[in-house]
């Protein structure tokens, strides 16, 4: 501690007139707020790794000199352990957007935008960053590489997967392990990667605008690797639909910056870079939290076991052996997911034990339709061609959404997809390219996730979705396929998909 008051009076010329020692997170560094006299702060640091605190501040200076948004450093000791920077206050991201992350991840429209004016600046120091940057400045090393990848690898079988005594050929694993790295590393890179990007390491200024601390970790690599971080952060418990958002609010802030490969693509080299980032910080859990007893760490378990359980039914995983050993880890009594209490009827369906609707007093009695608590709901979504009429509702209830795709870029305009439709690899990738149809579903996402919780809620048995384009070949196939694959993911339950024109009915079980 004197140390750091040292540096202050030899950078201040007087002494702080008051010392206040900030709590720490995960990190051994120790942090304090020095005022002054004059009512001025700043932030005081003192480490424990001389290479790591020079890391910081080479990389704060480099950064500030691309005028980037991090805290600019103000003074260093001699031997590197101690250092003074500007402070930013005390209001990180994650602080910011507590209220919709203890709602079980109902951000608001505010957290949103912050959400969003964060991943907007991501490729800002992950491109802007690495121009100029001398990489040898960086702790422990100064790019991933195939060894730091199996290094986080062993990390989490030792740190989190032996203590659960699960039973694994370790030589199996170690061959998957390999390679997963390697397909993890066959993308060349030149971006610097954050290393620990999440909304605890982002400071917001008296007008909210983020800046960016604990970047010592960062080095060379893959840009994914960072937003993989940040959008399944265990703790935060983003939903898909808002990780969704801000994939593409990130990938086209990225365009600005790279030539990038399509969006499909994109996402599937993101895949890996989240099946890693979940084993690496599963790994740091159970050391940080089975070894050490930190709450916080242990308490984040849960959440990144959730999201592994999600990625497994991707099943986009070359890894067989690897694939099926964390299938068996997350059925493990201890990781049982929990469930909210619902009611369940003799039938087996389940209902919500909230009420459906806040009741007044004044309202009087309520009285319900006849249609009330007679579930299992079943959800049929159509695909067809205007020409040929809208599908008739064989439920007997009238008829549901019908959504007109007719405003979205028509594949079916060009020769050589004529022979496919929305289901074909080669309309797909010209969809999602395009964007069109993305930013239409985004909206049709919303009405449907609303009305399907509440027929949920309800018990009402049947909701019927309708998407038509010219031909009911491609775009009207495409939306009505990701909408009812969007559903089933989200709610489980029964979903029937009738390509009309096409002639292909599908019927997925209520899970």
């Amino acid at each position: 501690m004197q140390r750091l008051l040292d540096l202050y009076y030899s950078w201040k010329g007087s002494s702080p007139a008051s010392v206040e020692k900030l709590q720490a997170a995960g990190s051994n560094r120790e942090y304090y707020r020095l005022t002054a006299t004059d009512g001025t702060t700043v932030v005081g640091v003192i480490g424990t790794s001389q290479d790591e605190d020079h890391a910081f501040t080479y990389l704060s200076r480099h950064f500030r000199q691309q005028q980037l948004p991090v805290p600019q450093v103000l003074a260093v000791s001699d031997d590197e352990l101690a250092y003074l920077q500007d402070d930013l206050g005390s209001l990180s991201l994650f602080d910011a957007i507590k209220g919709g992350r203890e709602a079980g991840g109902r951000y608001n429209n505010h957290e949103k935008s912050l959400l969003i004016k964060t991943i907007r600046q991501l490729p800002n120091i992950q491109i802007r960053g690495a121009h100029g940057l001398d990489w040898s400045n960086c702790y422990p090393q100064p790019e991933f590489d195939e060894n730091s990848v199996l290094f986080d690898l062993n990390y989490f079988k030792y740190c989190f997967l032996k203590p659960t005594d699960l039973d694994f050929h370790e030589l199996k694993l170690e061959a998957d392990f390999r390679l997963f790295a390697k397909e993890l590393l066959k993308e060349k890179s030149d971006s610097f990667m954050y290393r620990d990007f999440q909304a605890r390491n982002i400071m917001l200024d008296k007008d909210e605008n983020p800046f960016f601390i604990d970047f010592q970790g960062g080095r060379k690599g893959p840009y994914y690797y960072d937003l993989a971080s940040f959008l399944w952060q265990a703790s935060a418990r983003y939903p898909n639909k808002l990780r969704r958002e801000l994939l593409y609010e990130y990938y086209y802030s990225l365009k600005n910056y790279v030539e990038i490969p399509s969006v499909r693509h994109f996402v599937e080299r993101l895949c890996q870079f989240v099946l890693f980032r979940t084993l690496q910080v599963l790994g740091a859990y159970g050391f940080r939290g089975y070894f050490e007893r930190k709450k916080h760490f242990l308490d984040s378990i849960p959440p990144a076991m959730q999201n592994l359980r999600e990625l497994i039914q991707l099943k986009v995983f070359p890894y067989p052996y690897m694939m099926d050993m964390l299938r068996r880890l997350t059925e493990l009594p201890q990781f049982a997911p929990t469930e909210q209490p619902a009611l369940t009827r003799s039938d087996g369906f389940k209902i919500t034990n909230s009420n459906v609707y806040s009741s007044n007093p004044a309202d009087g009695q309520a009285t319900f339709s006849k249609y009330d608590n007679k579930g299992p709901l079943v959800v049929r979504i159509y695909s067809f061609s205007y020409k040929k009429g809208i599908p008739v509702d064989e439920s007997g209830n009238g008829g549901g959404y019908v959504f007109d795709c007719r405003s979205t870029h028509n594949p079916g305009r060009y020769e050589r997809y004529k022979q496919f439709n929305g289901l074909d690899e080669p309309v797909i990738r010209f969809l999602e390219d395009d964007g069109e149809i993305l930013t239409f579903l985004d909206s049709v996402y919303k009405l449907a996730d609303a009305h399907v919780s509440r027929y949920i809620q309800r018990g009402f048995t049947n909701l019927m979705f309708c998407f038509g384009c010219t031909g009911g070949q491609h775009r009207s196939v495409y939306a009505a396929q990701h909408l009812a694959e969007h559903i089933y993911e989200k709610f489980g339950v029964e979903v029937q998909v009738i390509h009309r024109e096409q002639n292909i009915n599908k019927v997925l079980k209520r899970k």
